[in-house]
């Protein structure tokens, strides 16, 4: 039982063949916490495990998936109030770094966040998907990040965006832009991606399902070509960008309010730096106002305010052809 190498140079694509895969289940009763049942009744009927099941079982047509040290530690982990739940995965892969989800359950959400970091000598962008849900609302976000900028330098952006541009198309007309974002998390943001907020509805979750299985297969299809950087100097550029990004959500991921709220400060932290933006102590030294200058006050404080610096952008700042518009 396993899989079979289709090739083996280190150009060439990393694609496996399965002779017998083991079914989802297995896969993620093996990691401990996944499969295991809510003890929390959700208010609303959507559920995002199918969204990382379909993940999951893709990726193991291309790769071989094998548990990340972290399973161990963050796997299942009950709110405090015993009404909801944190299900977390999390695997690597021959050209994957980390590849990590988190499903909360409770009485009155559904959240996803999942993610999936390429290894420093590929260059390809950061796919992303972080997905809230109550009763009423939904509140998206599915892109792949841009590894580097694209707004100012065109060349990765021809590499890996410009055929993607008629796929943002497509769903930019089914999920509107979600309202304002400031400048510099737009440089987080590529050109296709999904920002956008709905009224729940079992139609709109099933197109949002079709959008995470079309940006989702698009990725895998751009790690399987992508070339293994030998330069080192590349390598650290990659290094350092992905540094650049896990220090920007950490400090301001959205998610922080929930986890605290859920599982404690001390507890939510801790999953931030080590679970969700793994590598932000281990990948680089510099600091968020290393990165982000803009954000420091001048007694070398962190500004609080900073998420009202430079412009903010109340529709999408690019235009059909995938150029920047937003200055």
């Amino acid at each position: 039982m396993g899989f079979r190498i289709s090739g083996s140079s280190s150009s060439s694509c990393f694609c496996l063949q399965r002779t017998l895969l083991p079914p989802l289940t297995a896969i993620a009763t093996s990691t401990r916490g996944f499969k295991r049942r809510s003890n929390c009744i959700p208010s609303c009927s959507v559920s995002y495990r199918k969204f990382v099941e379909f993940a999951l079982d893709e990726t193991t047509l291309h790769t071989h998936l094998i548990p990340s040290p972290l399973q161990e530690k963050y796997n299942f982990m009950n709110s405090k109030d015993g009404k909801g739940t944190l299900s977390m995965l999390s695997f690597e892969g021959a050209k994957i770094r980390l590849l990590r989800s988190l499903i909360i359950e409770t009485e009155t959400m559904q959240v996803l966040d999942f993610t999936v970091f390429p290894k420093a000598e590929y260059d390809i962008p950061i796919f992303c998907a972080n997905f809230f849900t109550s009763a009423k609302t939904n509140i998206v976000v599915l892109d792949l990040n841009p590894l580097h900028d694209i707004i100012n330098q065109h060349e990765y952006k021809e590499k890996y965006f410009k055929s993607l541009i008629p796929l943002g198309l497509k769903y930019a007309e089914l999920f509107p832009w979600g309202g304002k974002l400031t400048s510099e998390s737009i440089n987080f943001f590529s050109p296709i991606v999904i920002w956008t907020k709905f009224t729940s509805n079992p139609e709109k979750y099933d197109i949002l399902y079709s959008a995470f299985r079309e940006y989702y297969k698009v990725w895998l299809k751009l790690i399987c070509k992508a070339d293994k950087e030998t330069d080192e100097s590349q390598i650290f550029h990659n290094l350092e960008a992905q540094h650049r990004y896990l220090t920007w959500r950490v400090e301001k991921d959205p998610g922080q309010g929930v986890l605290k709220k859920l599982i404690g400060d001390t507890l939510a932290k801790d999953m931030l730096r080590s679970f969700l933006f793994n590598g932000v102590d281990e990948l680089g030294s510099k600091t968020f106002n290393d990165y982000f200058p803009r954000y420091c006050c001048q007694e070398g404080t962190l500004n609080k305010k900073g998420n009202v610096i430079g412009k903010s952008f109340e529709n999408r700042p690019w235009n059909a052809r995938g150029e920047f518009i937003g200055e």
